[in-house]
């Protein structure tokens, strides 16, 4: 697929067919290596205790004038799949298709969330579902991230084998987030735990068309350097982090020489400890001794398969 950004990218799915969707039941897994060798990322993905699967994931490689972008995404969905599914499907398509995708990255990152959470609900509006989501996104650009979030997924980097979080979840207790929201004549509410209007255990997120006015989908976004010191990044829905802290993420992931097998040590951890969500992680890796010259992410290696449920 072609589109134009400022120049002209060539857009590659990183992840399988047969991973696009998941089928309720299913555990699956997969890793992916970069033809130089720069970068490898596994992924995994269970539906747990839920009787649903709501979480979803996406990882695309773009080319914009031989400049090489990586992005990666978690999507939890909730009330529903679709806005997840939603998301997966459009938010990468529609960022890179941003004119200031390359110039101001931050910028095209803001407004693609904020635009693509206006057409799900244009899609939606003749639904009386009222689905939502979090995102959870990761941009590489060169050796420039760019971590964006809207709600309670989370990226967390390992760098000098110290956990740092590059996104504060959105949580209605968050004292920015009350303000935010009662200053817009919203309400937060103990029900079990705090929520936006008595409902909704986030105080960001994509659809949600009830809750709009305060629930809203425009980002944070952290930025970081690829360097040395730089060897890890996790991403994942709250069905990990709401068992597993930072740090032991962290030491659990770093544990493990292949990402794909980081990955699968996070969910089975997360759902050996009582997590009763979905959970999905991705696990990217930097292979800093073979980052001399170039700038080629091109991808060689899919390794995808099926595992059964650690139940």
């Amino acid at each position: 697929m072609m589109v134009d950004a400022g120049g002209t990218a060539a857009v590659v799915d990183v992840l399988p067919k047969k991973e696009r969707h998941h089928n309720d039941g299913g555990y699956s897994s997969g890793g992916w290596k970069s033809e130089d060798g720069r970068l490898s990322c596994g992924f995994s993905s269970f539906r747990g205790k839920r009787v649903t699967m709501e979480d979803f994931f996406d990882v695309k490689l773009s080319k914009f004038d031989g400049q090489t972008v990586c992005m990666f995404g978690i999507f939890d969905g909730h009330g529903g799949s679709r806005a997840a599914e939603y998301l997966k499907e459009h938010l990468f398509e529609n960022l890179i298709k941003h004119p200031l995708f390359m110039t101001d990255t931050k910028i095209a990152i803001s407004e693609t969330y904020q635009k693509t959470d206006s057409e799900f609900l244009d899609s939606e509006s003749n639904s009386l579902r009222d689905d939502g989501s979090t995102a959870s996104t990761a941009v590489l650009v060169g050796c420039h991230l760019y971590v964006a979030n809207v709600g309670d997924s989370r990226a967390v980097i390992s760098k000098a084998g110290k956990a740092i979080a590059l996104s504060d979840d959105h949580k209605p207790n968050r004292s920015d987030e009350r303000q935010r929201i009662e200053k817009a004549g919203g309400i937060i509410m103990w029900a079990g735990t705090w929520r936006v209007g008595g409902v909704l255990a986030m105080s960001r997120a994509f659809g949600n068309r009830l809750l709009k006015q305060f629930v809203v989908a425009e980002p944070e976004i952290q930025e970081d350097e690829v360097d040395e010191e730089l060897e890890f990044m996790v991403l994942a829905s709250d069905g990990l982090w709401d068992v597993v802290p930072n740090e032991d993420a962290v030491m659990l992931a770093g544990s493990e020489d292949e990402p794909e097998a980081a990955a699968r040590k996070l969910t089975e951890a997360a759902y050996t400890r009582g997590s009763a969500d979905n959970i999905t992680c991705i696990v990217v890796r930097f292979h800093h001794d073979k980052m001399g010259g170039g700038d080629d992410y091109s991808p060689s290696t899919l390794d995808s398969s099926e595992q059964p449920s650690p139940e």
